[in-house]
């Protein structure tokens, strides 16, 4: 009678661990839904936003990103919850004494917890980024400034490559020019070159740039060589996109476009590929954190409390929220330069391994 007992008792906490975790989600993603409504509201009226864009293209892209991004709190809840009840009507103990040890209980808890994880990872890598482009395209439109600030286009800096340098004083997106155009090339702290230009409009005939009145000079050692003239074409590791990418823009391409984007963010020394890499490894840690998360809430709501599950909820979203907030505040040490992005994004995950690791040893006590 053993083995199909502890089989029913598999499919009844897998069951109540994943319609827990359901239910969760579709009253948060109500509450959500209502006050991001009520929030941008006066926005759609003002713009005459189509109905059938605010839920087709804005919160088809929304729901997605949002469950997933808050995905390790109602992991948490859910157990804290279910646990809890179990709990509270002496079923852990009944459990428990018909010979499970705790560690044959938590078989289910992991499994639901890999189930889980799987499917954000699914997410995270195939359904998200799509998503965000619906989701950001749409605010752009509607809700963000349409277009780029003339501050945010002046006095633009980027390193398109090791040693060479581009400098823009003004960029104008309707026209695809490029205003007081510099580019330096520089080797070992010298300059070898430098060419200017009053203009440098984009030419996709060719895929480079026409520059007007340029003045180019070339070093060679104690000498210099001088070229003006009136067009010049080039050809440079630079384009309109490169002008026209808003800072989040990483957060809807997919992993391949990710990864070429690292790579031609490394050559060019950009240190924006911080916040690329920040995307690329807290894809796969956030999904992760439902095993670690899980051991910790069973740990914690698996005794029964005199305060009943009302303490261990509420301990429970303290943990959670401490947790999230965690993740997010990792992100700085990658901006510091402190820490790696790989490793700030599986910090939270690691220090939080350790945390249920101690409850876990201690719970059967």
């Amino acid at each position: 009678m053993k083995g199909p007992l502890i089989k029913r008792l598999d499919r009844y906490i897998i069951g109540k661990f994943i319609g827990t975790y359901l239910f969760t989600l579709l009253i948060v993603i109500l509450v959500v839904i209502v006050f991001d409504l009520s929030e941008k509201i006066g926005k759609f009226v003002e713009n005459s936003v189509p109905l059938s864009e605010i839920v087709l293209q804005y919160y088809a892209g929304f729901i997605p990103w949002m469950l997933n991004s808050f995905s390790p709190l109602f992991v948490f809840i859910a157990v804290i919850f279910f646990t809890s009840k179990l709990a509270t009507n002496s079923e852990i103990i009944a459990i428990l004494s018909s010979g499970v040890s705790f560690r044959r209980l938590m078989v289910p808890y992991i499994f639901s917890a890999a189930l889980i994880t799987a499917f954000s990872l699914f997410m995270s890598l195939s359904v998200i980024p799509p998503a965000n482009k619906m989701r950001l395209d749409f605010e752009n439109k509607y809700i963000k400034s349409k277009q780029r600030s003339a501050e945010e286009l002046s006095n633009l800096h980027y390193q398109i490559s090791p040693g060479q340098f581009v400098y823009v004083e003004q960029y104008s997106p309707w026209a695809n020019t490029c205003y007081r155009f510099t580019l330096e090339t520089i080797e070992g702290g010298r300059v070898l070159s430098k060419l200017s230009a009053e203009s440098a409009a984009w030419d996709s005939t060719f895929c480079g740039w026409t520059l007007r009145n340029y003045y180019q000079r070339d070093f060679y050692g104690e000498s210099e060589v001088v070229v003006t003239g009136r067009t010049k074409d080039t050809i440079i590791n630079l384009t309109i996109d490169d002008f026209s990418r808003r800072k989040n823009f990483v957060e809807w391409l997919t992993g391949p476009e990710l990864n070429e984007v690292i790579e031609t963010q490394r050559m060019r020394g950009d240190p924006s590929i911080k916040r690329s890499l920040i995307e690329k490894n807290n894809r796969v840690a956030t999904p992760f954190s439902a095993f670690v998360l899980t051991v910790m809430a069973v740990a914690l709501s698996s005794r029964k409390r005199r305060g009943g599950t009302g303490i261990n909820i509420g301990v429970g979203l303290a943990l959670s929220f401490s947790y999230i907030l965690f993740m997010r505040f990792s992100q700085m040490f990658v901006y510091t330069g402190a820490l790696s992005p790989a490793f700030a994004m599986w910090l939270p995950n690691i220090l939080y391994a350790v945390i249920a690791a101690v409850l876990y040893r201690i719970a059967p006590k």
